[in-house]
C-alpha cells in the first residue's frame, strides 16, 4: 500500500461522544455568572512587576552542556575565570560541563532590597541538559539597563535525562529550570499608586460593561468614593477624605467588594490538538448543517511478470498493479433551531457524529454563514 488519505468521520465513536459531552457542560454551566472579587479581574494602577534578563553560565554538568562549537559559551568561560585572576587560552577551554543561559525574573511591585525572587534559567546554546548545574552569580537588568537583582544557585528541571550505550531516558524539558529564590533584589523600583486624592483600577480585560460594573459596585459599598469609569480598562475611585491616612486599607477594601464580570460571545479554537471550548453566551440562528466524508484508498498490489524464452532478458520484472478506490459516505443533514444556548447546537452536532477537528471546521463554516454570534479565537 503506497499511502491512505483517509478523512475518518466516524471512528473512535465513543471517544467523540465523551468529547462533546464534554463541551457541552462547558456551554451550559453558565446559569448564572459567578461573583468575583475586584482583585481577581483587575489590579491598582501603578502596582505592576517589571522584567529583568540577565546572562550568565551553568557550571557542574555531566557532560550535557554546551559543545566546543558553541564559541560564546567558552569565552564567556574565559571572561570569568579572567575577572577571578585566572588566565588560560581559550582554545584550552572544554565547555561540555557549562551551558550559556539566560536568567529572567519578575520583579514585583513594592520589593525591598534583600528580598528574594524566582528566577527562570534557559539553555542558550546546544546543551543537552541542565540537571545538576549550578547558575554561577549573574547579574539581572531592567529594561532601563540598571541591575535590580543578582541571580545564583542551584537549578531545579522537575525532570531528568540520562543516556547510556545508545539508549536515552528522559521526563520532562530538561534545557529549562528554575531556581526558587534564587536572585536577590539590589535595587528597588520607586513605585506610586496614587496622587493622593484618587486611584485607578485596570481591569486584565477590558469590557466596558464590566467597568461600569465594578464602579457601580464600589459607589454601593463606599459611596463617597464616587468611582466612576474612564474606558474599557480604567476605573477612577476618589479616595475619602477619612481614608487618606490608611490608602492601602481602603484599598483593600476596594479589591474584596464583588461583582459579576461581563464577557465578549467567543469559541476558542486549538487546531493542533482539536480542542473547542464554547462560551455560555455563544448564541445560535437556525441553519442546517450537512457532513459527510470522502475516503481515498491508493493500493499498490506489485506483480512479478515473467519474461518469455528465449527473450534475452532472463530476470523477472516486477510490475507495480495499483488499484485507487473512492468511497463516499452519504452526508446527515441536521437542522440547528434558534435557541438561547448552545446545548442543541452540541446535540446536534453529537448526532451527525463529528470528530473535534470536524467541529472546528463546522463552527467556522457556520460564523461565515452568519449562524453563530460569537468570535472565533483560533489559537
Amino acid at each position: 500500500m503506497l499511502g491512505v488519505f483517509n478523512r475518518m468521520r466516524r471512528a473512535r465513536t465513543l471517544g467523540r461522544r465523551v468529547f462533546l459531552v464534554l463541551v457541552t457542560l462547558c456551554a451550559t454551566a453558565r446559569t448564572a455568572s459567578a461573583q468575583v472579587r475586584i482583585k481577581d479581574i483587575a489590579f491598582v494602577q501603578g502596582a505592576r512587576a517589571n522584567q529583568l534578563v540577565g546572562y550568565g553560565l551553568v557550571v557542574g554538568l555531566e557532560g550535557t552542556g554546551d559543545s566546543n562549537s558553541t564559541i560564546f559559551t567558552a569565552q564567556s568561560l574565559v571572561n570569568a575565570l579572567q575577572r577571578m585572576g585566572v588566565t588560560v587560552p581559550a582554545a584550552a577551554v572544554k565547555v561540555k560541563n557549562v551551558a550559556a543561559v539566560m536568567v529572567t525574573a519578575d520583579l514585583p511591585a513594592f520589593v525591598k532590597n534583600g528580598s528574594r525572587i524566582d528566577v527562570t534559567v534557559s539553555s542558550l546554546g546546544d546543551a543537552r541538559s541542565l540537571q545538576g548545574g549550578t547558575l554561577i552569580q549573574t547579574p539581572l537588568k531592567g529594561a532601563d539597563g540598571e541591575i535590580y537583582a543578582v541571580a545564583q544557585g542551584p537549578i531545579s528541571i522537575g525532570g531528568f535525562n540520562f543516556s547510556s550505550g545508545g539508549s536515552q531516558t528522559q521526563k520532562n524539558h530538561t534545557n529549562v529550570g528554575r531556581i526558587p529564590q534564587g536572585a536577590t533584589v539590589e535595587r528597588e523600583v520607586p513605585t506610586s499608586i496614587t496622587d493622593g486624592q484618587t486611584v485607578e483600577i485596570t481591569l486584565n480585560d477590558g469590557d466596558l460593561t464590566t467597568a461600569s460594573r465594578i464602579a457601580d459596585a464600589i459607589n454601593a459599598k463606599i459611596p463617597e468614593a464616587s468611582a466612576r469609569p474612564l474606558d474599557p480598562y480604567t476605573v477612577r475611585v476618589a479616595i475619602p477624605p477619612a481614608e487618606r491616612r490608611n490608602v492601602i486599607a481602603f484599598l483593600a477594601k476596594v479589591e474584596g467588594i464583588t461583582v459579576e464580570p461581563d464577557t465578549v460571545a467567543r469559541i476558542v479554537v486549538n487546531e493542533r490538538t482539536g480542542t473547542v471550548v464554547i462560551g455560555g453566551d455563544v448564541r445560535v440562528s437556525p441553519c442546517a448543517i450537512a457532513h459527510g466524508d470522502i475516503q481515498v484508498k491508493v493500493e499498490n498490489n506489485p506483480i512479478v511478470a515473467i519474461p518469455p524464452p528465449f527473450s534475452g532478458n532472463g530476470k523477472p520484472v516486477v510490475v507495480p498493479l495499483k488499484d485507487v478506490t473512492v468511497k463516499e459516505t452519504p452526508a446527515k443533514l441536521a437542522a440547528i433551531p434558534a435557541t438561547t444556548t448552545v446545548d442543541q447546537l452540541v446535540r446536534a452536532l453529537n448526532a451527525l457524529g463529528v470528530t473535534p477537528r470536524d467541529l472546528i471546521s463546522i463552527l467556522q463554516a457556520m460564523k461565515a454563514a452568519g449562524g453563530i454570534s460569537a468570535e472565533i479565537e483560533l489559537q
